[in-house]
This record gives structure tokens, C-alpha cells and sequence, in this order.
């Protein structure tokens, strides 16, 4: 199941009390204070892991507490630090303090991490002065967080609903994802690693966008987001109509949805491609299509891997031109 936004409640350790401790010896008249400082408590720490994809596991554990800090110790030894508390998340969470709604911070590269909560400095020890009896640790932040996925993918799969993006991603990478003959099978986006020629790129399957999408209609919001951080978009194409839609008025439609969720998105390089041209109608619509649009379209039948190659090798020339 891909989970793309939750809440979670942290918090850090508190720091340890400090010690109240005075030493003395035969050949001191008055005793000295060796009380030690307690330790800090730990930090609540968010880390990016490549190896995660959804936020799935926090659905069922949203609680996350730091070690608090260890207690000073006669002879001016300092309490022992509390353990960091280290929650992993996928590329691309951005993380919300949700009271303030602030942004705290987007990790975009694995292994990237922030302290999302301090822990408490440690008590005071009798070594700083006389002091009547120990000092409490400073207690640590709590916060609670919101955790915002957005997919980091080379490509992303638009298009809308059953117009073959499933079958295409199942074709060219390593993803499985349902496929069926009916609209909105896909209903979470889906990630795929395609290798070739020695080199690799990420493909994420966008679920099926409408009418309105930009503004909520049929989720597309939710969806739409996890393409901004997409290098190339790959505009995939109903050419035979199947459910009797007009493949022109498509093209039109997604574009104008692109357009009003974000310009940048809509600037974003797209590559067409006209699927299902195994059906005998793809092929006469095809002809209208390009007196209509007037671009690139590529040709194939995700269903028969025709033209998948050369669709592939459109999409590395975009990227390839995209890190230039």
C-alpha cells in the first residue's frame, strides 16, 4: 500500500539531572563540590533512506521518543548523552511542523538528515557552585510532525485513466503493478527502475488524471504533486478511443491540467506517445492526431512491446539533455 502523507507526535530525550556531590579528604578542612553535569538527552533525527518508497509503516507507529539523558556522577563525571532517536523516511519527504505548519525541511539525496527535535541540556552538577541539591535536566521539544511524500522519479507516466500506463511501466521496468481492463485500477502511484544500455532511470506511474484534476477531482491533486520533481514527463496516449474518447481532446484536456497546477510542471520536457496501435481505429485516429497537434508522436503498443525502444530512447535523450 503507498502512503504518501502522515502525522506523526516526537519526542526528544530530556536532559540528565546533575549530580550533587562534595568530596573530602583528611587534609581538606572544607569539602569540594565534584558533582558532575548530567547528560544531554537524545535528538529526534529524520534520515533519507534510498531503499524506502512509502510511508506506509508509519500508518501503524506514529509515537517516537528519545533516550533522555544519564544522571551526573560524583567526581565531576558528566551523565552519558541519550541515544538519538533516527527515523527513516523515502527520497522526497518533506517534513511539516504541523502546530506552526513550517516547513522544516525536504530531503532530496540519501542518507540527507536534520534534527527535527533537540534534546534538553543536561542538569547542572555541584562542581559549577554550592548548590543545595541537584539541578534537573532542561526537558527536550516535542512536535508534532507532518511527513509530505512526493515521488523522485527521471520520467513520469501521464495520461488518463486506462489509457495503458500500467501495462507500459510492467513492460520497460521492474514494477508489477495491477492492471485490468476497467478506468482507475491504478489508484497509487507506482514506481519502476528500467535498465538498458548500461545506464538506468526511474519511471513513476502517475495514477489516471480527468477533468479538474488541479482541483481535487477524481484525487488528481494527490497525484499531480508526485510528478514535480519528475525531469521528463511522458504523455501516454489512448489513440483507439477504446472508451470512446477523443485522443486530441485527451492531449488537450491533460495539458490544460498541467498547466493549472503548476507552470512549472507544465514546462516540464513531455515526450508523446500514442498507444494501443495494435487496435485497427488507433491507426485512422493516429493520421488526426498529428494534422491536430502538429508534434512528435511516437508510436507503440505497450500491450505488444511495439515501439518501446524507440519510446526509450526518447525518454534517455530527454534525460541526457535534462543533466547537460
Amino acid at each position: 500500500m503507498f502512503v504518501d502523507n502522515v502525522k506523526i507526535a516526537v519526542k526528544a530525550g530530556a536532559g540528565g539531572p546533575g549530580a550533587y556531590s562534595f568530596y573530602k579528604d583528611k587534609y581538606w578542612r572544607y569539602k569540594k563540590p565534584d558533582g558532575g553535569d548530567g547528560g544531554r538527552g537524545g535528538n529526534i533525527i529524520i534520515r533519507a533512506d534510498k531503499n524506502l518508497y512509502t510511508l506506509y509503516d508509519f500508518k501503524y507507529r506514529q509515537h517516537f521518543v528519545a533516550e533522555n539523558g544519564g544522571q551526573g556522577m560524583s567526581n565531576r563525571k558528566k551523565g552519558r548523552a541519550g541515544q538519538d532517536k533516527i527515523i527513516a523516511v523515502p527520497l522526497g519527504t518533506l517534513t511539516i511542523d504541523s502546530r506552526s505548519n513550517c516547513r522544516l525541511r525536504e530531503l532530496l539525496e540519501d542518507k540527507q538528515e536534520f534534527i527535527a527535535a533537540v534534546g534538553g541540556e543536561g542538569g547542572k552538577g555541584s562542581v559549577h557552585a554550592k548548590l543545595d541539591d541537584e539541578l534537573p535536566g532542561a526537558p527536550g521539544e516535542e512536535k508534532e510532525l507532518t511527513l509530505d511524500l512526493r515521488l523522485i522519479a527521471d520520467a513520469g507516466l501521464i495520461g488518463f485513466p486506462n489509457s495503458g500506463k500500467s501495462t507500459l511501466i510492467s513492460k520497460i521496468s521492474n514494477a508489477h503493478p495491477k492492471i485490468a481492463g476497467y478506468p482507475f485500477t491504478t489508484k497509487e502511484p507506482v514506481l519502476g527502475i528500467v535498465s538498458r544500455k548500461g545506464a538506468s532511470f526511474s519511471v513513476a506511474d502517475i495514477p489516471g488524471l480527468i477533468k479538474d484534476s488541479h482541483l481535487g477531482k477524481g484525487l488528481g491533486d494527490r497525484f499531480l504533486r508526485h510528478i514535480e520533481r519528475t525531469k521528463v514527463l511522458v504523455h501516454l496516449i489512448d489513440m483507439a478511443g477504446v472508451d470512446s474518447r477523443i485522443p486530441w481532446e485527451d492531449y488537450r484536456i491533460i495539458k490544460e491540467e498541467l498547466r493549472d497546477y503548476s507552470q512549472e510542471v507544465f514546462k516540464k520536457p513531455v515526450i508523446l506517445a500514442a498507444n494501443k496501435m495494435d487496435l485497427p481505429q488507433a491507426k485512422e485516429n493516429l493520421v488526426t492526431f498529428k494534422q491536430k497537434v502538429k508534434e512528435r508522436v511516437i508510436p507503440i503498443s505497450a500491450l505488444e512491446s511495439r515501439g518501446l525502444e524507440t519510446l526509450l530512447d526518447a525518454i534517455q535523450k530527454k534525460l541526457l539533455a535534462h543533466s547537460s
